[in-house]
């Protein structure tokens, strides 16, 4: 049984004394460490989502540099294609009335040639017409 004497208040005295003896000693110290600990994981917490936003925002800078890159190099190989077409076509008409004044000059050496040709032939018709008259009759004419 529960006997009220001396000795009870004295217990409740060493009990509030231990109360707040554990308290300074223990309970505030380990409090502290985890507010710590709290304030250290919540700091680690905010430096990772910047590093995210951080990585997220260089990730964008670079697609939108590659995509920058690739646009003016495409623009450069259609410039570079197309003045490389051109250069093409213009070597092609030169090339082209180059030969259509190489084919001229041949038709007109060999039309003059035809016409020398014929000239000289017409000439010498009669002397050959009087040949085969005379192969063929046999005789001389």
């Amino acid at each position: 049984m529960i006997t009220v004497d001396l000795t009870m208040p004295l217990h409740m005295l060493n009990i509030l004394i231990l109360i707040v003896v554990l308290n300074a000693v223990l309970y505030r110290p380990v409090r502290k460490i985890l507010a710590e600990r709290k304030e250290k994981i919540s700091g680690f917490n905010n430096d990772i989502e910047t590093f995210h936003k951080n990585a997220q925002i260089r990730s964008e800078e670079f697609d939108q540099k590659f995509r920058d890159a690739r646009r003016k190099a495409k623009a450069e190989f259609d410039a570079a294609r197309s003045e490389a077409q051109e250069v093409g076509a213009a070597t092609l008409q030169q090339m082209r009335e180059e030969s259509d004044k190489a084919k001229g000059d041949q038709l007109s050496k060999i039309a003059s040639a035809v016409q020398s040709a014929e000239q000289t032939l017409k000439g010498q018709v009669d002397s050959f017409a009087s040949e085969m008259a005379g192969k063929v009759l046999g005789r001389a004419l």
